[in-house]
């Protein structure tokens, strides 16, 4: 478990498990150059394998106010028969590495979700019920109208749990929901994508979600990823985000490169 201090709050870096990727890394980034993936094994060594393979990590974020108050950004891969379960290392490790923080799942007050990808809801609802019973649930409302469906489905089924109870917060666009935290949307890899600024200033942090995924798309943010929803807005957003966060100083909290905090690179293509 990694761990940063972002003023006065504590960041933790919950790796809810490590797995590989289902096909070849050059399918996943059709663009990528050899000099790029050059760049990117020698600054993320951790995401390939000897055989060639991306290696992923599955990873949340929890953030622990001065106040006592526990946050997550994102909810990692979930149970045993978790949605993400045809694809990832499930069981995910996040009980475990709660309790080993000395977080309780009452605790935490908010869960922030990126986007509604299978391995970043995992713990969010779990046998129909929210897994966080005092957590208010933060989603970008076009995230909401984009897989809301008008017939029973899975998805209708996840946002019914969160907002049946009253636990789900749609927001729209930039909010903050604390002073020292912020949403910020960043579409591209799915409709209602957001990352996440914490703190401001001489100290901050953005929780990237899947604004990239791979370290080639840090040396090259032109690279795109075959499962974005819309290539041309997620390069735009990313190259926009990564620069400003180069321009700052900012550190990066990413979802599945090798560390878990990483800086941005000052040379990218604006």
């Amino acid at each position: 478990m990694s761990r940063l201090a972002v003023g006065d709050l504590e960041v933790l870096a919950f790796c809810d498990g490590t797995g590989s990727f289902f096909e070849s890394r050059s399918t996943a980034f059709p663009a990528a150059t050899p000099e790029s993936w050059r760049a990117a094994d020698e600054l993320d060594p951790g995401s390939v394998d000897r055989d060639g393979a991306w290696q992923l990590r599955f990873r949340m974020f929890g953030l622990r106010l001065p106040d006592g108050r526990v946050m997550l950004v994102d909810a990692g891969i979930g149970p045993a028969d978790s949605p993400a379960r045809s694809w990832t290392p499930v069981p995910g490790a996040l009980p475990q590495l709660l309790a080993a923080a000395g977080v309780s799942r009452s605790s935490v007050d908010t869960v922030i979700l990126t986007h509604l990808h299978s391995d970043h809801v995992g713990w969010a609802v779990v046998d129909g019920e929210p897994y966080f019973p005092a957590a208010q649930y933060v989603l970008q409302r076009s995230e909401y109208d984009a897989v809301r469906g008008p017939v029973p489905g899975a998805w209708n089924g996840f946002l019914d749990a969160l907002s049946g109870p009253g636990q789900l917060r749609l927001v729209d666009g930039q909010t903050p929901i604390t002073p020292q935290v912020t949403v910020i949307p960043t579409p591209g890899h799915t409709p209602g994508h957001q990352s996440v600024v914490i703190g401001s200033g001489r100290t901050e942090l953005i929780c990237t979600g899947d604004v990239l995924v791979h370290a080639v798309q840090l040396v090259d943010p032109s690279v795109g990823y075959a499962y974005e929803y819309d290539q041309a807005m997620a390069r735009e957003t990313r190259q926009h985000l990564l620069a400003g966060a180069a321009a700052r100083g900012a550190v990066l909290g990413t979802a599945h490169l090798g560390e878990s905090f990483t800086m941005s690179i000052a040379s990218i293509a604006g």
